[in-house]
């Protein structure tokens, strides 16, 4: 090895000093070789997901990647023979803990909605939409105000794309109206989960944090409302006028699907009642509610069975929830963990403690959490979150819930900023895009600052 190379060597592996016990990050790295070189590879897998369909490459594989590459350094560089690598190792454990917390829960979210979609339960909701023969713009505020009641409940990705299907049923042919029902369907599904602890991810990590707690969420509805509906009252002028042409679709729910919500009914409950009173993660509800789960689908099982053999069928007609679960968003959820674990990184180096001392510190809590906001329409509002419970700014309550609040809303204002609205520039076939919504984003922008401004007015006093 030549002088140069062991030069750059040193430089690179050299540990930094660790911090006081009481700030974030493990090493202070933010200025050395390898926290520059653990910052580029986040960035350049998350370009990789923004440009996802053109790479053709499943989201979770670059940040996967980046993950195992950062934390692969920061050991490295921390390897000293006397506390470096248990540190991170228990860093690491403590991230990866926090993680397995929302896995668990999205998975258990996942499989119901997987479930009560396979009998049939979306599918009957769109057919007794169909069959009311709705004018467009009645159509229009119903699948609005229905995204906007239903993601609390569901998740947004999946609000949208059971109302959407509603809206394509109906609307074959009119460009213009699915284009402005797509925008009016991300706007309400965001807005809509932005005042639940299920109705987002962001909303669950905060209330996993302890942040804010299930029934303080509510106080997010009034300004949730306004984010949805001045946009909404802006867009319905548009709206073309007249009723559509749709033929009957008569859609049943199967045997068991009532069983099924209500069984999900039930895992709210139980999941809220452990989280307030008994002080047990979201996860040990959600997992509660799998085991009714399965006794639901026994049930379900034997029905089917029973049926197939009074009426001579053969094969397999048995109903099995660990099928329902492996048709769950697997990349999704790999997703989730590499966004925490690069995050989780980035806070061990120090950029996250950086970043808080500069906006935080610099802006104030009112400019810098709306500041957020308008990031997470950029970039995805999971890592926006993460990284404030990571930097753990002295807010009081009131910015808290008004971090809640943006970070739940403000991938409205593009349509690349949500899940909601990336699924649906698939879904629509070209009808809806970026640059349909983006011409409405000047609505949904004035809608996002009524919401903060009465947020801030009913909430979190502005610093």
């Amino acid at each position: 090895m030549n002088v140069v190379a062991a030069g750059v060597s040193i430089a690179f592996f050299a540990p930094a000093a660790f911090p006081s016990e009481d700030g974030e990050s493990l090493l202070q790295l933010t200025n050395h070789p390898a926290g520059w070189c653990a910052l580029t590879l986040f960035v350049l897998a998350y370009v990789a997901v923004i440009f996802e369909e053109r790479l053709h490459i499943a989201k979770s594989k670059p940040v996967m990647l980046a993950a195992a590459l950062i934390w692969g350094l920061i050991a490295v560089v921390a390897a000293t023979p006397d506390q470096g690598e248990s540190v991170v190792r228990t860093a690491f454990e403590s991230m990866f803990l926090e993680y397995s917390e929302v896995f668990f829960f999205l998975v258990v979210a996942m499989t119901y909605v997987t479930a009560m979609g396979e009998r049939g339960v979306f599918d009957a909701l769109r057919s007794r939409l169909t069959r009311r023969h709705l004018t467009f713009r009645q159509l229009f505020w119903a699948t609005g105000t229905l995204a906007f009641l239903i993601s609390p409940v569901l998740d947004n990705l999946t609000t949208v794309l059971v109302m959407s299907a509603v809206i394509l049923a109906v609307c074959q042919g009119n460009a213009r109206f699915i284009s402005l029902a797509f925008i009016n369907l991300v706007v309400a599904a965001n807005a809509g989960g932005a005042w639940s602890a299920f109705g987002d991810i962001t909303t669950l990590m905060v209330w996993q944090a302890r942040k804010v707690e299930f029934s303080e969420f509510f106080s997010i509805f009034a300004p949730s409302l306004i984010n949805w509906l001045i946009p909404a009252v802006l867009i319905s002028f548009r709206v073309p006028t007249g009723t559509p042409q749709v033929a009957d679709d008569a859609a049943r729910i199967k045997d068991g699907g009532i069983a099924v919500c209500v069984t999900f009914a039930l895992t709210i409950v139980i999941t809220v009642a452990g989280r307030q009173w008994l002080d047990m993660p979201a996860a040990w509800g959600m997992l509660t509610g799998l085991a009714l789960l399965n006794i639901v689908a026994t049930r379900i099982d034997r029905r089917q069975r029973s049926y197939a053999l009074a009426n001579g069928m053969d094969g397999d007609h048995g109903y099995s929830i660990f099928r329902i679960i492996a048709n769950a968003e697997w990349d999704t959820l790999l997703f989730f963990y590499g966004v925490f674990a690069c995050v989780g990184g980035l806070a061990a180096i120090g950029y996250l403690e950086l970043a808080s001392r500069w906006m935080y510190g610099g802006l104030g809590f009112t400019a810098a959490n709306t500041s957020m906001g308008v990031l997470s329409a950029i970039v995805d509002n999971i890592p926006i979150m993460f990284a404030v419970l990571k930097m753990n700014p002295p807010m009081d309550h009131g910015q808290w819930l008004l971090i809640t609040l943006t970070a739940g809303v403000g991938g409205s204002l593009l349509s690349i900023g949500s899940a909601a609205g990336v699924a649906l520039m698939g879904a629509s076939r070209g009808l809806y895009t970026f640059g349909s919504h983006l011409r409405w984003t000047p609505a949904i922008a004035l809608g996002y600052v009524a919401s903060v401004l009465l947020q801030v007015a009913l909430n979190a006093p502005a610093s």
